[in-house]
């Protein structure tokens, strides 16, 4: 039984480098039966031209290549050192146990002996376009350690994000994430390129707002420095070949690099930094800005015809402050995924805590609340058991929180209906100045603003009792509550 390759995009390039037109010309045809693209290569020189023009995402190399400035061994040197993700499968005709070891050693994926048979070489294909695929999905594993590659919430606002989501994921078009910082644009490019037709491709991220204006180029495109073992840096464009590249805060690129960007997104080619070479790529390109880009074209910060290519379908990210409905949940999402990662005991927010949350301003939106969540599990005093109160909270929290949510009781008062948070309310309050003015009902009265009389009747109908609660009241002359 042939076993059969699983993904049959064009984005599974395989570079088959062979001296012999036989063996290429067989590999092609076995490979291209399986859908995928197969390029050749006879010696040194056209192996890494061809890498050059296009990174492929498998090579099958034999070892021994005539009229060839490198032989098979010491290729895969070269590409292990410029290219240490790229799967090698080493193939000879003179093979033997110390040849096979050796390669395995170098870096090579598998090794496989002439004359093969078409269903090994279709399992080993698949195999290491799977390891490589694996690889990938390890460094989103790293990613959602962080956080979920989800959006979390209900309101309409979020709702709506999501159905654009949906809808644009498996075009392929470009897309303009828009929104203050924190809101969770990677996380929509991630959504975008997971939900696509590349799914199973590279996803890379480049902050052009980090970056230095004379390095953003080379962190671009690459450099090139000459063909046998220099210094060649592989740019993010060819990273992402086969899958996408996520251009955060673009409008911090500098205008000389957006003009290269508007012909890379047309052509679809570039030349590295310092070569000449026309390297070929096909990638989906992804932008996130938190700035107003038409403020910054008017400005001729930004181009106008660079800012059209990437906003094929602009995508505005609510800030937490327009989706308050979804705190609830986003709190307790975060708060449980901090218990799991660090070990911690899992702890419950109290109403007075979720109220304090629900009308604090987030200027760092989502990320300051799942960092506000880290906190708070660490920080947060009392046992476990205990409900996380709301004075309890960072204190950039607490110190905008409402006076009745930093109450001892605000937790309580919280969930009850306004009538019977008013009675507690009153309650509290009562017993407190009571207690303040040592039982003393005609001084109590007098600050607070009440006839006597109206206060002692008050005071009945709350059931508060000097003599019933001694840790309140406090009975003094004439004046005691009795």
């Amino acid at each position: 039984m042939v076993a059969t390759v699983k993904d049959k995009s064009l984005t599974n390039d395989i570079l088959v480098v062979d001296d012999e037109a036989d063996i290429r010309l067989l590999i092609k045809g076995i490979l291209n039966d399986e859908g995928l693209h197969v390029r050749e290569a006879a010696n040194a020189d056209e192996t890494l031209k061809a890498i050059a023009v296009r990174r492929p995402n498998l090579i099958i190399l034999d070892i021994w290549l005539t009229n060839s400035t490198m032989d098979g061994m010491q290729i895969l040197q070269y590409i292990r050192k410029e290219f240490p993700d790229m799967p090698v499968i080493m193939i000879s005709g003179h093979g033997n146990i110390e040849t096979a070891v050796a390669a395995i050693k170098l870096g090579a994926y598998d090794f496989i002996e002439k004359p093969f048979k078409s269903d090994r070489l279709i399992l080993q294909v698949q195999h290491a376009l799977d390891a490589a695929r694996l690889r990938r999905e390890n460094e989103e594993l790293k990613f959602r350690a962080g956080g979920d590659i989800d959006l979390i919430g209900k309101t309409s606002a979020i709702n709506q994000v999501r159905q654009v989501i949906e809808r644009v994921a498996p075009t392929g078009s470009r897309a303009m994430i828009m929104g203050p910082s924190g809101v969770g644009k990677e996380i929509v490019a991630r959504l975008l390129h997971s939900r696509s037709r590349r799914g199973n491709g590279p996803f890379v991220v480049v902050n052009c707002a980090t970056m230095q204006p004379d390095q953003l180029e080379i962190e671009l495109f690459g450099t090139e420095n000459g063909i046998n073992g220099g210094s060649r840096k592989v740019g993010v464009f060819e990273q992402a070949h086969g899958g996408t590249l996520y251009l955060d805060e673009v409008g911090d690129m500098p205008p000389e690099t957006q003009g290269k960007i508007v012909r890379v997104l047309q052509e679809q080619v570039f030349t590295r930094v310092g070569g000449n070479t026309r390297v070929e790529v096909d990638v989906r390109v992804i932008a996130s800005s938190s700035g107003d880009l038409q403020a910054e074209i008017a400005e001729g910060k930004v181009r106008q015809d660079l800012y059209y290519r990437l906003s094929v379908v602009p995508i505005r990210i609510p800030p937490l402050t327009e989706r308050r409905e979804d705190i609830p949940l986003l709190a307790n999402h975060f708060l449980a995924r901090a218990a799991e990662v660090s070990g911690m005991p899992l702890r419950i927010l109290g109403e007075d805590a979720m109220a304090a949350l629900q009308a604090y301003a987030w200027p760092g939106n989502v990320r300051q609340l799942r960092n506000a969540m880290e906190w708070v599990l660490i920080m947060a005093s009392g046992e476990a058991s205990e409900p996380i109160r709301a004075d309890m909270l960072p204190p950039d929290i607490t110190s905008a929180t409402p006076n009745v949510l930093r109450w001892e009781k605000g937790g309580e008062i919280m969930g009850l209906p306004l009538r019977d948070a008013r009675e507690m309310f009153e309650r509290e309050y009562l017993l407190a100045q009571v207690t303040r003015f040592g039982g003393n009902i005609s001084r109590t009265a007098n600050f607070i603003g009440m006839e006597r009389s109206a206060l002692h009747r008050k005071l009945k109908l709350l059931g508060v009792h000097g003599s019933s609660n001694e840790n309140h009241a406090v009975a003094v002359g004439s004046e005691k509550l009795n």
